[in-house]
């Protein structure tokens, strides 16, 4: 992990086009960023990401279990098949 330090209003670029700006830091310590960055990058706080990851896995979890293990395979190969 890199660890930088930044006052307010110093920025920090990765790759070329993503940029990171420190706006604001309040007296209990909160930061305040802003990121800009090309519209193909998905940006998400960390738990919310948890939160999408978890319910993708459970309706993933529902859907197989509704489906006999020959439904199972077809969907699979469908998949194999598209790719």
């Amino acid at each position: 992990m890199l660890v930088l330090t930044r006052r307010v209003n110093e920025r920090i670029v990765i790759n070329g086009d993503i940029v990171i700006s420190v706006l604001d830091i309040n007296r209990s310590g909160q930061v305040r960023i802003g990121i800009e960055a090309p519209r193909k990058y998905q940006i998400y706080r960390h738990e919310l990401l948890l939160e999408i990851q978890a319910e993708n896995r459970d309706a993933l979890s529902a859907a197989v279990k509704g489906l006999s293990l020959p439904q199972l395979g077809a969907a699979r190969d469908a998949t194999s098949a598209a790719d």
